[in-house]
């Protein structure tokens, strides 16, 4: 995975440096919001549903006359998951709140006024927020009346984040909307995934994966400054 992320760096990279290299850029600046729906990739596993939250943010994007450009963000997102009792009468989320920065490939294609992209890229990103809602005593779930523990892990729960550094790759395909010359509105579903773990994976740790993953959808408005 690791290797996998530094190819992506270095084959955006050189994406980048051939478009300005042969074509005429134009340079847009907005900032879009919407929603998330997120889980973790526990190994062992974990029985969990997807928690929802909300992502918001800047983006500048360098965007080529023909087909490929770059775009870099600055964004508030947050991620996390909700533990799945199924019949059972308790609730436990969590939400993990990150400040990221996606540098992307984009690649567009059709008219003037209406396109479609893809954009594609690496994400790195900081946590700065850690919500814990649950409705019994998570810390000692043994004690808790008609708890389901058979076949189930809890230590989870309660365990302190270790790593507050992520790191992940994201694709997403979206529309935009042409208004004038100079003003632009976009719609985007983007998927992420994480290679950093939250809590400690050494052999004796409990969890030798916790990566997140998450699904986004946002609304965006752009305005071409050149």
């Amino acid at each position: 995975m690791k290797r996998l992320f530094f190819i992506l760096l270095a084959t955006i990279a050189f994406i980048g440096a051939k478009a300005q290299t042969h074509y005429v850029p134009h340079v847009w600046i907005g900032g879009h919001a919407g929603f998330t729906m997120s889980e973790m990739s526990f190994s062992p596993s974990v029985q969990q549903a997807m928690t929802n939250g909300v992502t918001a943010g800047a983006s500048f994007r360098f965007a080529e006359e023909r087909h490929v450009g770059l775009i870099a963000e600055f964004n508030i997102s947050q991620r996390g998951w909700k533990e799945d009792f199924e019949e059972a009468p308790f609730s436990y989320s969590r939400t993990l709140t990150y400040i990221e920065l996606p540098i992307l490939t984009h690649i567009f294609f059709g008219s003037r006024k209406f396109k479609g992209f893809v954009n594609l890229g690496p994400v790195l990103g900081y946590m700065i927020g850690d919500n814990i809602s649950s409705d019994f005593d998570y810390t000692n779930p043994a004690q808790v009346p008609n708890f389901p523990l058979a076949n189930r892990s809890t230590e989870q729960m309660a365990m302190e984040i270790k790593n507050k550094f992520d790191y992940g790759i994201t694709a997403g395909i979206g529309c935009e909307f042409r208004v004038k010359r100079r003003h632009a509105f976009t719609l985007e579903a983007r998927y992420y995934f994480g290679l950093g773990n939250i809590y400690s994976s050494s052999k004796k740790d409990t969890f030798s994966a916790s990566r997140g993953t998450s699904i986004s959808v946002s609304l965006g408005y752009l305005f071409r400054i050149k």
